[in-house]
């Protein structure tokens, strides 16, 4: 596509959109055309006078998604709009039209399972016809999982070991809740209080399959349940963003036709250390994550939890989150018995500066690399694969996988 910019990106105001041009300042390959967009122009230029230097002369394009005519420009404008607009079923659904109808490659930071099922339903046939790449869970929601689980298929295709049975994520991470993952949660509360119906979707462990009725039959893994000890003597906590994860995954193998295996059973879980301090932590976290959805269940409680958790567009520090860091490793098992154990790892904040990470490079694999002839709505691991993988590498991050 001969277009004014390569990447354009949306939310550039936002703290983690901030960070993420602040990334791409600082690594794009010179030439790549970029530009910021956002609702306020006084807002962006004050944005990109904070960035790095090689940012000073970005673009301004100021559009809101609720503007239809702006919206439509700034999309045709692009080839890529990598954007950080949410919640994402509040303000995202135009976006992902406008780019779906302009042919233009769409990103973004999603991990709301109702916008996905929205977004799927409204753009894939569009996109198709467009050839846009629409890509949700470009950050480390769900690029770990997504991209972790591919290493697993390509090694076990590679050896000649038989599909997938079973795969379990454990992930470690040192790093906070964004405001913007708060608010997501708020909305997707919202929206079954408004369509209890709703609560059901997202329940469904196949809820972003793109043929329901053609799902394989075996149990999935609960996405949360009571603390529990693994063999190796590690405590186990449900992680909490198992819900979506593991549905990008399962909608990348049924995209793949089921190439992963077609009796998958694929789930994620916390660790949270060994003895009687894992055991006191698992507790802790099963016991806080009940308690922070049941909390945000009850509208009175829910206005007194605004006040004291993190606002959306706010983070850490520099330093704070310098100090994070996230490790996600997936113990496989093939039809043969063979195993495997994927490591996928990386320095920084996972949800500010590793996503930032991620969600910088898959808008330039997007925009300049030689990706799988696909299109419609997709997952990082179906839209990019390999060569996303090759650049996270390159970015300092670890993608490894061995016999176990």
């Amino acid at each position: 596509m001969n277009r004014e910019h390569n990447v354009v990106v949306y939310g550039a105001t936002g703290f983690v959109g901030a960070l993420t041009a602040a990334y791409l300042a600082r690594h794009a390959p010179e030439g790549v055309r970029i530009a910021l967009a956002g609702r306020s122009a006084d807002k962006l230029t004050a944005t990109r006078a904070g960035l790095p230097a090689a940012a000073r002369e970005w673009p301004l394009v100021v559009a809101d998604s609720g503007d239809p005519v702006a919206l439509a420009a700034l999309v045709a404008s692009t080839r890529v709009l990598a954007t950080t607009v949410g919640p994402y079923a509040r303000y995202g659904l135009p976006v992902v039209e406008a780019c779906a109808r302009a042919g233009t490659h769409y990103a973004d930071l999603t991990g709301e399972v109702l916008f996905v099922r929205a977004a799927i339903d409204a753009v894939h046939e569009l996109a198709l016809e467009s050839g846009a790449r629409i890509v949700h869970a470009c950050g480390y929601d769900s690029i770990p999982s997504d991209l972790g689980m591919l290493l697993l298929h390509e090694r076990a295709v590679a050896d000649g070991a038989g599909p997938l049975t079973d795969v379990r994520l454990v992930a470690t991470v040192r790093g906070g809740f964004s405001g913007g993952t708060i608010d997501s949660l708020r909305a997707q509360i919202e929206a079954y209080e408004s369509n209890p119906g709703l609560r059901r979707v997202a329940a469904d462990p196949h809820a972003l399959s793109p043929d329901r009725a053609a799902e394989p039959v075996p149990a999935q893994p609960r996405d949360a349940g009571m603390p529990s000890r693994a063999a190796d003597g590690t405590w186990q906590a449900p992680f909490v963003m198992a819900p979506f994860n593991t549905r990008i995954v399962r909608r990348s193998n049924a995209l793949l036709d089921w190439a992963y295996g077609p009796e998958l059973r694929y789930g994620e879980v916390m660790g949270a250390g060994q003895g009687v301090t894992g055991a006191l932590m698992a507790a802790g976290i099963t016991g806080g994550l009940a308690g922070l959805v049941g909390a945000m269940s009850v509208k009175p409680v829910r206005g007194l939890l605004d006040r004291v958790l993190p606002a959306p567009g706010t983070g850490p520090s520099e330093q704070a989150r310098a100090k994070g860091w996230f490790r996600s490793v997936l113990h496989a098992t093939t039809s043969s018995g063979r195993r495997y154990r994927a490591t996928v790892a990386g320095p920084g904040d996972p949800g500010y500066a590793a996503t930032a990470v991620m969600l910088g490079q898959s808008a330039l694999c997007l925009a300049l690399d030689d990706l799988p002839q696909r299109s419609g709505s997709l997952t990082p691991a179906t839209a990019m694969g390999r060569p996303l993988i090759d650049r996270l590498r390159l970015a300092g991050h670890t993608y490894d996988v061995t016999t176990a």
